[in-house]
């Protein structure tokens, strides 16, 4: 991952990252499509927060609101055996403090590996998933016109008529005095979703509209990237469940950050009374 974010220029989004990694690792879309348990993440992406994780634990890496991750001068000076080293170095931290504040008899089973802050993110993620899962079609779609409608677009509606290529809604994006009109179509998937489901949309969108957007649940094939920009074609934005979370956090759609108070105390202060 440090390598990818050098050869990025020090910076990248998550999913410049995947792909990066994946075609440094030259892993086949089979190998990146396998579920993490039943979650709607691939094992891949799964592996590939916890990379993350555990760099920005050590200062190599930081992430803004955005969602990009950028490399610090801590990481860029980082060596192979020293990047090699930090799961180990995370973990044995994770040890010591649960083991201060809790005592050794709390440390067992996974989370003494893994610890609980550290993979804050992606868990929270994991059960915003399950339970968008658990609402109805129905509910997803409003969801997501919300959504669009947070996030600047006007004149959202939603369609949903069976036989439509897919095409859940329609919605206008004005930017400025330009304004484009958006097909979306919003899906929840447990799993990946290929490039046949990018084609459809698109053959059902031509000519009714400037752009297309589909947002699901689940995560995108390598070959359904590809397919959204390939050359000659209208470009097709997908939104997966990762940016998902990412935009209703964003957005407080369902998701609210709670701010933890912390207290420091000043023994400097009393001396001088």
């Amino acid at each position: 991952m440090v390598s990818a974010l050098k050869a990025r220029g020090g910076s990248a989004t998550i999913e410049e990252l995947e792909e990066d990694v994946s075609e440094s690792l030259q892993l086949s879309d089979d190998i990146l499509s396998v579920p993490h348990g039943d979650g709607a993440r691939s094992q891949f992406q799964y592996e590939l927060a916890w990379v993350r994780t555990y760099l920005k634990k050590v200062g190599a890496v930081e992430n803004s609101e955005r969602g990009v991750w950028s490399l610090t001068p801590t990481g860029a000076a980082m060596s192979e055996a020293e990047l090699r080293d930090v799961p180990r170095r995370v973990r044995a931290e994770t040890r010591r403090v649960k083991q201060t504040t809790e005592g050794p008899d709390d440390l067992e089973g996974p989370i003494a590996n893994e610890g609980s802050s550290e993979g804050a993110e992606i868990f929270w993620k994991e059960r915003l998933i399950d339970v968008l899962l658990n609402i109805s079609p129905a509910a997803f779609e409003r969801l997501c016109q919300r959504l669009l409608r947070e996030s600047g677009f006007t004149k959202v509606e939603v369609t949903g008529r069976s036989g439509d290529g897919g095409i859940d809604g329609i919605g206008v994006f004005r930017i400025q005095l330009v304004s484009f009109h958006v097909l979306f179509q919003s899906k929840r998937w447990k799993g990946s979703v290929g490039a046949g489901v990018v084609r459809d949309f698109r053959g059902a969108m031509v000519g009714r509209a400037d752009k297309g957007l589909i947002i699901t649940t689940g995560t995108f094939t390598a070959d359904a990237r590809r397919e959204a920009t390939r050359d000659g074609a209208p470009a097709i934005d997908l939104v997966d469940g990762d940016a998902l979370g990412d935009l209703l956090k964003q957005l407080g759609l369902g998701v609210r950050v709670k701010k933890v108070e912390e207290v420091d105390i000043e023994p400097e202060f009393f001396k001088l009374i």
